[in-house]
């Protein structure tokens, strides 16, 4: 046992690379730190401690890692630094090695990171704690709260789909989630706390009940119910997952927003065999085509990555022409890159780099076109939005139902409020409409 008595008043810091899922993580992290004395600063500010909890989908991921650390030691080149998260799971020694590293922690092991601390003082390298989690099947629960309006509930962690391309399953075992009733009075501590939105998250959120016999559906139902929650989103949910059901469910919700995240990863059945995915894009524009039919005004985002091994000129126009046609309002591209033991690396034929980032802009236009239809739909028309607290040179952002980005000028009153405004003018540049508030908020009240 460590004295944590010597937590008492020392500062620590974060900095979250990656997904939703971090975040949620890294302020339960944050909160349990909290809980042994510590204090929060920001990761800009001078603190005795910085925790970095870390993404490992992509290369670049791997650079921001190396990024973060250095800025932090510049900060401080005393301070007691932790690396977390996938990219310490999958390459603990490497990270151990790297200068100012004091100490590694897998994915479990970061949810008892005080335990892991010891006396705060420097080490000459990374000490690694990181067991295997493959046999992991421990389920941590994790929500974010402080950092932004909008609360990101963790459902479900690990994935057992194994596709081609991905590194997610080494760094996060197997799917796995708590029970409903758990996930649901975690969504009502949010609640008592000030959560107005929570944007359900995990790896593989769809897969949720296979570690308790439950079903994604049967958890939306419930979580629907929750009169102290105005706003529930479901982020990144698998095409073959995503059922008939739960959209006829979100179509008839007031609190399930009309707003749906869907991977397509390629828009050719050849490649989307290679990757091992679940599916094939028929059934994906059948998806889109559900949604579209029940809710015209739905945002729908889908990812996609290009230059994946075996994608020859063909298979990437025939992706093309087959995004081209899907009645989408945004692509999130991301440029493949070679990642250690996945059986991509099999696949012989083999895109060239600069043929990569050709294709990658190419989405990323096609992206911009297809948000830019979408977002001017709606100009002139009344909307519900929650405003963010952040003030970005005069102006406050939130969010419709659909995920339309709006902006006002600030107004601290409106901070966590869901407002009507009008839609006034849409900026292409920024994608983001200007508004206007409908409603007197002189009588508001402030936030805490």
């Amino acid at each position: 046992m460590i004295d944590k008595t010597q937590f008492l008043e020392k500062k620590v810091a974060f900095h979250t690379l990656g997904c939703k899922l971090n975040f949620s993580e890294t302020s339960t992290i944050a909160r349990g730190l909290m809980e042994e004395g510590f204090s929060k600063v920001k990761f800009t500010d001078f603190a005795d401690v910085y925790v970095l909890n870390t993404c490992s989908v992509t290369e670049i991921a791997d650079k921001k890692c190396r990024q973060a650390i250095n800025k932090a030691i510049k900060i401080n080149p005393n301070a007691f630094i932790v690396v977390t998260g996938c990219f310490a799971q999958l390459k603990p020694q490497a990270i151990s090695e790297m200068p100012g590293v004091d100490l590694v922690l897998g994915s479990n092991e970061k949810f008892k990171m005080a335990d892991y601390l010891g006396d705060l003082q420097k080490k000459a390298s990374g000490e690694i704690h990181a067991g295997k989690i493959s046999t992991n099947k421990e389920f941590f629960p994790s929500y974010s709260m402080g950092d932004r309006t909008r609360t990101f509930l963790k459902v479900q962690d690990g994935c057992d789909y194994f596709c081609s391309y991905c590194t997610i399953p080494l760094a996060r075992g197997k799917s796995r989630n708590a029970n409903i009733k758990t996930t649901v009075d975690l969504a009502k501590k949010a609640a008592k706390e000030g959560a107005k939105e929570i944007i359900l998250t995990g790896v593989n959120i769809g897969d949720f009940g296979k570690s308790t016999n439950e079903t994604f559906f049967d958890l939306v139902k419930e979580l629907d119910k929750i009169e102290e929650i105005q706003r529930f989103r479901i982020s990144s949910i698998e095409p073959n997952l995503l059922s008939d059901d739960i959209i006829e469910f979100v179509a008839k919700s007031d609190k399930i927003m009309p707003h749906f995240h869907i991977p397509l990863q390629s828009g050719s059945n050849k490649i989307l065999a290679l990757m091992k995915r679940k599916y094939n894009r028929e059934l994906f524009a059948k998806r889109v085509e559900k949604i579209k039919s029940l809710l015209p005004n739905a945002f729908i985002g889908v990812d996609v990555i290009v230059g994946v091994r075996g994608e020859t000129d063909t298979h990437f126009n025939e992706a093309l022409e087959f995004i081209k046609s899907l009645e989408i309002s945004q692509l999130h591209v991301f440029t493949y890159s070679e990642r250690p033991n996945t059986k991509a690396l099999t696949i012989e034929h083999i895109v060239p780099i600069e043929e990569r980032k050709k294709r990658s802009q190419i989405l990323h236009e096609l992206s911009d076109k297809k948000t830019r239809f979408f977002y001017q739909q709606f100009e002139g028309q009344e909307e519900q939005v929650l405003f963010e607290g952040s003030e970005n040179n005069g102006f406050m952002n939130g969010f419709t139902q659909n995920y339309l980005k709006v902006r006002i000028p600030y107004n601290e009153k409106l901070t966590n409020q869901i407002t009507s405004v009008k839609l006034n003018k849409f900026n292409a540049e920024d994608m983001i409409y200007d508004a206007e508030v409908l409603i007197d908020y002189s009588s508001f009240e402030l936030q805490v």
